[in-house]
């Protein structure tokens, strides 16, 4: 559940939604957040069958709990969270130098490459490569590693998507003990103490992600390009809309996996699901 959280890089045609006109559909459109939810919800199927995997291992991934899965990773449940959360989180934001922004060549540019680079990771030979050569920059010292740095500090990204992760473990746990996943019943400290213990490891996975992505996504991109970019996330309509997309797929990715645990532990205590 790591890879849930990042703003800018979370992203397939998807069919089209229809949701209530609001204030800022311009800016869903710009960002294109709909395809962004439907490489999610591919990301989530993948991530049901290695949760099956580990959690009852050997009684297979079969069309009751595929089925189960993809119901929770609905695109129009998941699109409605984020949607209505950027109409309240970002109520008094001005929308339009955001939408000027991501509509300019530039813009376009950068969310295409987003896009694209989201897409290909889905193919795990894709994501070790670019973990690779992450780790070959790391311990180079490059210039350009450098600026992707500086604009995932710009946008917090790392503790941002770090408490996102911890929060949906959470979530899982409450989940799993609600449906009698656990022989004992844990306390709520215990549970915080487990998530707590994982801070290190989900750090250091979203951290190798987070710059191994943004290498891949970027490369097309200039220094200047990607300079523009860091200076533009600067400014208050772009921080602004950064804290409202994480609220917004903090709350998405929370109820999935407390709905994940639940059925996890209905599915281990031979209920039907």
């Amino acid at each position: 559940m790591i890879r849930s959280l990042t703003f800018f890089l979370v992203f397939l045609c998807t069919p089209v939604i229809s949701f209530a006109q609001n204030r800022v559909d311009p800016l869903i459109e710009a960002l294109r957040l709909e395809e962004i939810i439907t490489v999610m919800r591919q990301e989530g199927l993948s991530y049901g069958d290695e949760l099956a995997d580990d959690m009852f291992p050997g009684r297979g991934t079969g069309p009751d709990w595929q089925a189960t899965v993809s119901g929770i990773y609905e695109t129009e449940r998941m699109m409605t969270t984020i949607a209505t959360t950027l109409e309240v989180e970002m109520e008094g934001v001005e929308i339009e130098p955001l939408v000027t922004f991501f509509q300019s060549d530039l813009g376009k540019k950068i969310i295409g490459l987003e896009l694209s680079a989201r897409e290909a990771f889905l193919d795990e030979s894709v994501e070790e490569a670019a973990n690779d050569r992450f780790r070959m920059l790391e311990q180079d010292g490059d210039a350009r590693l450098d600026l992707i740095k500086e604009f995932s500090r710009t946008n917090d990204l790392i503790d941002s998507n770090v408490v996102g992760a911890m929060n949906s473990n959470y979530a899982f746990f409450i989940g799993l003990i609600d449906a009698g996943g656990f022989p004992n019943q844990l306390t709520e400290e215990q549970i915080l103490t487990d998530v707590w213990e994982q801070e290190p490891e989900i750090r250091e996975n979203t951290t190798e992600w987070l710059y191994s992505y943004q290498l891949l996504a970027y490369q097309p991109l200039t220094d200047d390009e990607l300079q523009a970019y860091v200076e533009f996330s600067t400014s208050e309509e772009a921080q602004a809309m950064n804290r409202a997309l994480f609220v917004g797929f903090d709350m998405m990715f929370t109820n999935i996996s407390r709905a994940l645990g639940t059925s996890v532990g209905i599915y281990m205590g031979g209920q039907e699901l």
